[in-house]
């Protein structure tokens, strides 16, 4: 039964967080344009309009299976991200799982992405599927580098032991490994599809992207598993390079945080076309990467 609360704790926490740091998103980026925008509520009653529409186009089994893939994905890897340090709660399966698997497990959703919308045969969807996955080509290789930076410096794949290793702010691996924690926050960004690096769903180019075709429910869990995947990534990197959390409302706190420092940088730079997005990632967090190597390797605070 324990377990059973957990994970619906989890799952609940992050799609409450993922609804209210996104609301606050869209109001930030109001207030930066000169514009009221729409309520921080506004995410949540338009999920819940969606999840109560039915879907008018149907483009074949796998069309419906994409994102049920993708939720899963999405469900999962919150389920494996321990939210909190020292606790019996919010941990989920954490404990079964470290962060080889939960390397696995966000490719997830690219992989159900491309399968839903490879089966509607809408343009736009395919063009943005075609220029996620390219993206993609460019911002894995430093994020899963600058992961293994982490697991280097600690000598572990256990989250549980890295966030142990961060007794204090000082010890914290955004101080004593910053070069893994800058190879880290650039990908992260372009995961969230946020400017700079939102080639994808690029308004006017590509229309709605990926999400051209879906309507109704489809869409709903779409916007769903979106908003609790963020909430995954931010906690990982709270829990890798910041110290994680003892209770939630640090956790809460940290994550916006790192949330409103991606933000700010999102809207701080214009879009990158796509041949520039990967030129920027094979260049610049792939170099650094390269460098916290041997910094990590050969210097005291790699020991």
């Amino acid at each position: 039964m324990h377990v059973i609360l957990d994970a619906l704790a989890m799952i609940g926490l992050s799609y409450v967080m993922g609804f209210l740091f996104y609301g606050f998103y869209r109001q930030f980026s109001a207030r930066v344009q000169r514009r009221w925008g729409p309520s921080i509520w506004q995410n949540f009653f338009d999920n819940m309009k969606f999840l109560l529409k039915s879907e008018t186009l149907s483009h074949g089994p796998m069309f419906f299976f994409g994102p049920m893939i993708i939720a899963a994905g999405a469900i999962t890897t919150v389920l494996f991200v321990p939210f909190l340090k020292d606790s019996d709660w919010l941990q989920g399966f954490s404990h079964s799982g470290n962060l080889i698997l939960i390397v696995y497990l966000l490719v997830v959703g690219p992989l159900g992405n491309a399968l839903a919308v490879g089966s509607s045969g809408n343009p736009f969807g395919v063009m943005g599927v075609t220029r996620g996955l390219t993206r993609l080509m460019g911002l894995e290789v430093p994020f899963f580098l600058g992961l293994a930076l982490v697991m280097l410096q600690h000598e572990t794949t256990s989250v549980h032991a890295i966030m142990a290793a961060q007794d204090g702010i000082a010890q914290w691996n955004l101080f004593t490994n910053p070069i893994a924690f800058m190879v880290i926050l650039l990908p992260f960004i372009a995961s969230q599809n946020a400017s700079p690096f939102d080639v994808v769903g690029a308004p006017v180019e590509v229309y709605a992207g990926p999400r051209v075709e879906f309507g109704g429910r489809l869409l709903g869990v779409l916007m769903t598993q979106n908003m609790m995947m963020t909430i995954a990534k931010l906690v990982l990197v709270v829990d890798l390079f910041m110290g994680g959390a003892t209770n939630i409302f640090i956790l809460i706190a940290k994550a916006f945080s790192l949330f409103l420092l991606t933000a700010a940088i999102s809207l701080a730079f214009p879009r990158l076309k796509t041949e520039q997005t990967v030129d920027f990632f094979w260049k610049v967090p792939l170099g650094l990467g390269v460098l916290g190597v041997v910094a990590t390797v050969w210097f005291p605070w790699g020991a």
